[in-house]
């Protein structure tokens, strides 16, 4: 993607089924689980690199003994960090202490982070703050081990506001406004109200404080839990808990937004927000590694029995689809198809604009994560390319020389390695002139392989603010003279901001309503803006039930083609000589490309939770009011 979003979180949860015993014996070491969370974590480390952080329980500990573990990291390289901070401490006890070499209760009983319940986080820092204390897992600490509440997911919650205000009236005092604390402090308030009941109900049966203890982690009903801290959530989320007995949970979002899934077998419960982690890190076939269902907590109790609930009543399912056009990592072998289909599904819209010919076309991509999409794109050019020689070779059969044949049959497809990334841009310079000739080197070109009079057709995954086309690849593309260069959006024009996840919280940020706003100045039509405006402001004391997206409205009157000309039109300027057009892929081709990931409120404004339409609203009220801040 030409325009980097921050986006996503990345969750990893291993429940090590066997004693630490086992796994010391099966693959030499008792450090099994924790060397696996590292693979975990950095196989996902493509959805955060904010921040990262860790957590263990160990179980069955003596009082007195720490039992939970927990580091987390805002470094520049953050998993490394962690990690490196855990070996060291691992290293320097065994160094200290030979006699916790072969002895793996010394182990589990000295040594941090040695655990059987496992969780893992990757960090993109979309909203709050980047420092440490905003880093995953968060912890909810009690003396009591069945109340220490262990909490990390991927999500955003539109209706933060309404949460922190359930908890005030609860009686609470929440320490912070952020979703992952009102969250956890749901979850942890109605953990406490089951605890009591429990110990209330022990006592009447004759059980003592310290003989109900153990009872209560055999009859807490965590899936009874989450319902009811889970009603009045509205957002995207891949929910993972640790309770501080042992027991756990993954709660998935009833319309299915974020991604989970999820492997067990006799040594290990698995969860992850990719399918391909856990098929490499755990060597197990595309098939074994589950999709845990929308709405439906996989629930792990601390005697390791392990059970699917459904938890919420699941919505129409709506997985982002954005997951499967950039943000996962493209080895999960249906994504890889699916980002292939993309760019085949384009082709056709592509040889209208070049007017089929491909001889003269040369094709690339933007690195890195347009590779697919290039390929698929490619293979549907390499077909129209075999049907154009076929053609020539059958209207030419009467007279066509050997010499003649060769020379068709010798025709190939022109595809190169146009854009190259020399390096991360650091913007040290903050002075505004300085610093666009800094972003405008940020890509180089190859030069000599684009012919004076060629078409350049650059493949990108999507277009969501176009800043870096316009002052750096479409200028360097320039330079290579071709007539035309046409750059192609494997994914449609993102129209409205995301609010489940992605770092696209403001509608003047994407280039597709600038570009809509140019039109409606042009058509005279610019009243449109304040008369939704009004519609939106109409709205913001509804129930979010009753809430419509009148910024639907702004769109109406402009065909695809129209704004996708105007975007090219604002993507480039007078110093550019080639003629310059955009291409999106159509929704309908998104569709039937990924037909398991319908999430596309982006691209059309069908949000997939009533809180969704409200930050589209006040998205556009702030933009309207001028006022620069997120509207959720």
């Amino acid at each position: 993607m030409s325009d980097a979003l921050k986006h996503e979180c990345g969750i990893a949860f291993i429940r090590l089924l066997k004693p630490l015993e086992y796994y010391k014996e099966k693959y030499g070491s008792a450090f099994y689980g924790v060397n696996k969370m590292y693979l975990m974590m950095e196989k996902q480390h493509n959805r955060g690199q904010d921040g990262a952080g860790f957590a263990s329980i160990k179980l069955d500990t003596p009082p007195g003994d720490r039992y939970i573990s927990r580091i987390r990291s805002s470094e520049s390289q953050p998993i490394q960090h962690i990690f490196s901070q855990i070996n060291d401490r691992i290293n320097n006890e065994l160094v200290n202490h030979p006699e916790y070499a072969d002895n793996v209760d010394l182990q589990k009983k000295n040594i941090p982070y040695v655990g059987e319940v496992l969780l893992g986080h990757v960090r993109y820092g979309t909203f709050g703050k980047n420092s440490v204390e905003s880093v995953h897992p968060f912890l909810r600490q009690n003396n009591w081990m069945h109340r220490n509440l262990i909490v990390a997911g991927n999500f955003n919650m539109t209706n933060n506001d309404v949460l922190f205000d359930n908890l005030v009236r609860l009686g609470q005092h929440p320490k912070d406004k952020v979703d992952t604390i009102t969250v956890m402090e749901k979850i942890g308030h109605f953990l406490d109200s089951e605890v009591a009941k429990l110990y209330k109900k022990l006592k009447k049966e004759g059980y003592n404080k310290i003989d109900a203890s153990p009872e209560i982690v055999e009859r807490l009903n965590v899936a009874k839990i989450l319902k009811k801290s889970s009603k009045n959530w509205d957002g995207g989320y891949a929910m993972a808990g640790m309770l501080g007995h042992g027991d756990a949970f993954v709660l998935r979002d009833p319309a299915g937004i974020r991604p989970a899934y999820y492997y067990k077998d006799d040594e290990v419960v698995v969860v992850a927000s990719e399918r391909p982690v856990i098929q490499t890190v755990f060597d197990v076939p595309f098939e074994k590694v589950l999709e845990l269902d929308p709405g439906k907590a996989i629930i792990v109790k601390k005697n390791g029995t392990t059970s699917i609930n459904k938890i919420i009543e699941p919505l129409e399912r709506k997985a982002c689809s954005f997951e499967r056009i950039y943000f996962s990592r493209g080895s999960d072998a249906e994504i890889y198809q699916e980002r292939k289909n993309l760019g085949k599904l384009i082709m056709p819209q592509v040889l209208e604009e070049i007017k089929h010919d491909t001889i003269n076309t040369v094709f690339s991509f933007i690195p890195n994560t347009a590779e697919t999409s290039f390929y698929g794109m490619v293979e549907a050019a390499q077909d129209e390319l075999n049907k154009q020689k076929n053609e020539t070779i059958l209207a030419e059969k009467e007279t066509l020389t050997d010499e003649r044949l060769s020379q068709i049959l010798s025709y190939r497809l022109r595809t190169e390695k146009i854009a190259i990334k020399d390096a991360k841009l650091r913007t040290f310079i903050t002075e505004d002139s300085s610093r666009d000739d800094l972003v405008a080197h940020v890509y180089d070109v190859t030069y000599g392989v684009v012919k004076q009079d060629d078409n350049l057709v650059i493949i990108d995954d999507s277009i969501v603010r176009g800043t870096t086309l316009k002052k750096s690849i479409i200028k360097m593309m320039d330079r290579l003279q071709p007539k035309k260069i046409i750059i192609v959006s494997s994914a449609p024009q993102i129209r409205y901001p995301d609010c489940y996840g992605i770092d696209m919280a403001r509608l003047e940020g994407l280039i597709a309503f600038k570009a809509t706003l140019e039109l409606l100045k042009e058509n005279g039509n610019y009243d449109l803006v304040n008369e939704v405006y009004k519609k939106c402001k109409a709205q913001e004391n509804l129930e979010d039930q009753e809430v419509q997206n009148f910024v639907k409205e702004i769109y109406q009157g402009f065909s695809d083609q129209e704004i996708s000309d105007k975007i090219a039109e604002l993507l480039s300027d007078t110093s550019v000589n080639a003629s310059i057009k955009i291409i999106y892929q159509t929704v309908e081709n998104l569709h039937n490309a990924c037909p398991k990931n319908l999430g596309d409120w982006y691209f059309t404004g069908d949000y997939p939770t009533p809180g969704g339409n409200r930050v589209v609203n006040k998205a556009f009220i702030n933009f309207v009011e001028g006022r620069d801040e997120r509207a959720y």
